[in-house]
C-alpha cells in the first residue's frame, strides 16, 4: 500500500473511529440532557480540569515521541507502559486525597465523592495507552474503530438506565468509567502486543527528552483550555457552568474531533517524511485547505443554526447555551489550524519552540480570564476568539519559517472557503429569521439547505479544495485506484 493509500484509508477509519464513538456519545449526551438539569453537568463540569491535566500528565509526550521515532523497540513500549501505570497510580492517590479540597474549593459537597470514583479512569487509561499508541503508529484505526463504538454503546446505554432510574449526577461519572473500562478491555484481548519485564532508563531518557517538552505544553494547554470550567464554576454557577458546558461539546463536536481525525492520520504519516521538505510542504498544504474548508462550512452552519440545534436536541431548558454556543464557534473553528501547526513542530522534531509558543500565548489568556471573572461569560469568550487569532499568528510563524509556509500563504489558501462558509452562513441564518416554523422543522430544512448549497456553490465555482476531497472520497467509496 502507497503512502497515499494508507493516508486515505487512515483517514476513513480515522473517521469512522470518531464519529461512531464520540457521535454515539454525542447522542447519549443528548438524552441525558434531557434526562438531567444543567447543574449536575456543572459538577462533571467543575472536575474536568483535574481529570484533564491528570490524563496530559500520564501521556507525558510519550506518545508522540514514539509515533515519530521510526526503530521503537520493546524496551521503548515496556518502558512508557510502566511508567504510565505508575503514573496514574500516584495521580489517582493525589485525587483522592485532594478530594475534599477539591469540593471545599468550589463549595460542593457532592464534589468528594464524585472526584474518587470519577479519578478511577486514570489507572483505567494508563494501562491500554501502549496498546492505542501502536496502532496508531501502524496508522491502523480499523481495529480502534469497533472497540470505540462497543465502547460508547454500552456505556451508553448503561449511563441512560442510571439516568432513568435516578441516579443523577452519578450517570455521568459511569459513562465515563465504564467506556474507559471497555475500551481498555478490548484493546488487552485484541490488540497483539504484551509489554515485558523491562524497564530501560535509557530509553526512557531518550523518549523524555522529546516528549517532556510536549509534557509541559500539554499541561499548558490542557490547563487552558479547561481553566474556563474552572474560572466559571468558581465564580458563577455550577448551572451556568452546565450552559457552557453544553455549548462547548457541541462546537467541539466538529472542530476538535476533526482536528482528531486529521491529526492522529497526519502526524505518523508526515514523520515518515520530515526529511523530504518540498513533499512535506506540499502534503501539509493539502491537509490544511481540505481541513479548514470542512472546517468552515460546519462551524458556519452551526453558528447560523444554534437556537433550532439547541431547542431540538436537549430541550427549551437549555436556551441559555446558544448564546455561548455560537460565540464558542468561532473560538473553534481556528482550533484545527492551530494544532495542525503545532503538530508540524512536533513532526520536525522542534518540542523546544512547540513548549516556547505554548508558554506565550497561554500567559497572554491570563488577563482574559480576569476580564471574565469582572465582566462576565460574554465578554471572556470575546477574549478567547481574540487570543486564538493571536494564537494562529504565532503558531503559523514558526512553522512557516521553518518548511516554506507562511501564514500569509495559508491565509491565501483558506481564505475562499472561509468567504465561502460566510456566505453559507448568512442564506441559513436567514432562513432562521424569516421562516417561522418549531425548532425541529425548521432545524431540519437549514441542515438540508446548508448541504445544498455548500455542494452547489462548490461544484458551480469549481471550488478546487472541494474538488479535491469529493475525489478522495470518490476513490475511496467506489475502491477506484489511487494513483
Amino acid at each position: 500500500m502507497t503512502l497515499k493509500q494508507q493516508t486515505i484509508s487512515g483517514l476513513l477509519w480515522s473517521f469512522i473511529d470518531s464519529i461512531a464513538g464520540q457521535g454515539i456519545t454525542f447522542m447519549v449526551g443528548i438524552v441525558l440532557a434531557r434526562l438531567l438539569s444543567p447543574k449536575e453537568f456543572g459538577l462533571i463540569g467543575m472536575l474536568t480540569i483535574f481529570i484533564a491535566v491528570s490524563q496530559s500528565i500520564i501521556d507525558s509526550g510519550f506518545r508522540q515521541a514514539l509515533i515519530r521515532k521510526q526503530d521503537c523497540t520493546q524496551a521503548d513500549y515496556s518502558t512508557v507502559f510502566y511508567f504510565n501505570i505508575g503514573v496514574g497510580l500516584f495521580l489517582y492517590l493525589l485525587l483522592f486525597v485532594s478530594a475534599q479540597a477539591i469540593a471545599d474549593f468550589y463549595h460542593e459537597p457532592v464534589l468528594k465523592d464524585l472526584i474518587r470514583v470519577l479519578g478511577l479512569g486514570l489507572i483505567l487509561t494508563s494501562f491500554s495507552m501502549i496498546q492505542s499508541t501502536l496502532l496508531t503508529k501502524k496508522i491502523d484505526f480499523k481495529l480502534q474503530a469497533k472497540i470505540s463504538v462497543i465502547a460508547s454503546c454500552i456505556s451508553g446505554v448503561i449511563s441512560i438506565y442510571m439516568a432513568y432510574s435516578g441516579w443523577g449526577v452519578w450517570s455521568l461519572v459511569y459513562l465515563v468509567l465504564v467506556r474507559y473500562a471497555i475500551s481498555s478491555i478490548l484493546l488487552w484481548l485484541w490488540s497483539k502486543w504484551k509489554p515485558i519485564w523491562c524497564f530501560s532508563l535509557k530509553s526512557f531518557t531518550g523518549l523524555f527528552s522529546f516528549g517532556s517538552k510536549l509534557l509541559v505544553s500539554g499541561l499548558i494547554d490542557t490547563i487552558y483550555r479547561n481553566i474556563y470550567y474552572l474560572v466559571i464554576g468558581k465564580y458563577f454557577s455550577a448551572v451556568e457552568l452546565g450552559y457552557y458546558t453544553q455549548a462547548d461539546q457541541f462546537q467541539s463536536l466538529p472542530s476538535t474531533n476533526l482536528q482528531g481525525i486529521i491529526g492522529r492520520v497526519s502526524y505518523p504519516v508526515l514523520a515518515t517524511i520530515q526529511n523530504d521538505t518540498p513533499r512535506l510542504r506540499e502534503a501539509y498544504k493539502k491537509i490544511i485547505k481540505s481541513t479548514m474548508l470542512i472546517t468552515f462550512i460546519l462551524m458556519f452552519v452551526m453558528v447560523a443554526s444554534a437556537r433550532s440545534l439547541i431547542l431540538t436536541l436537549i430541550g427549551e431548558q437549555w436556551e441559555p447555551s446558544v448564546i455561548y454556543l455560537q460565540m464558542l464557534c468561532f473560538v473553534g473553528m481556528f482550533y484545527p489550524l492551530h494544532a495542525l501547526n503545532l503538530n508540524m513542530l512536533q513532526v520536525l522534531g522542534r518540542s523546544d519552540l512547540f513548549l516556547r509558543l505554548e508558554i506565550i500565548k497561554k500567559t497572554l489568556a491570563v488577563p482574559i480570564i480576569i476580564i471574565g471573572v469582572i465582566w462576565g461569560i460574554k465578554v471572556m469568550i470575546l477574549g478567547m476568539i481574540a487570543l486564538s487569532l493571536i494564537g494562529y499568528y504565532l503558531n503559523s510563524y514558526w512553522s512557516g519559517m521553518l518548511i516554506g509556509y507562511s501564514m500569509w500563504g495559508q491565509i491565501k489558501d483558506i481564505l475562499p472557503s472561509f468567504l465561502l462558509a460566510g456566505v453559507i452562513c448568512i442564506l441559513v441564518y436567514l432562513e432562521g429569521l424569516f421562516i417561522l416554523l418549531p425548532p425541529m422543522p425548521l432545524l431540519i430544512i437549514q441542515l438540508i439547505t446548508g448541504v445544498l448549497l455548500t455542494i452547489g456553490l462548490c461544484e458551480g465555482l469549481h471550488f478546487k479544495d472541494y474538488l479535491y476531497v469529493k475525489h478522495i472520497v470518490i476513490d475511496k467509496f467506489f475502491k477506484r485506484n489511487i494513483t
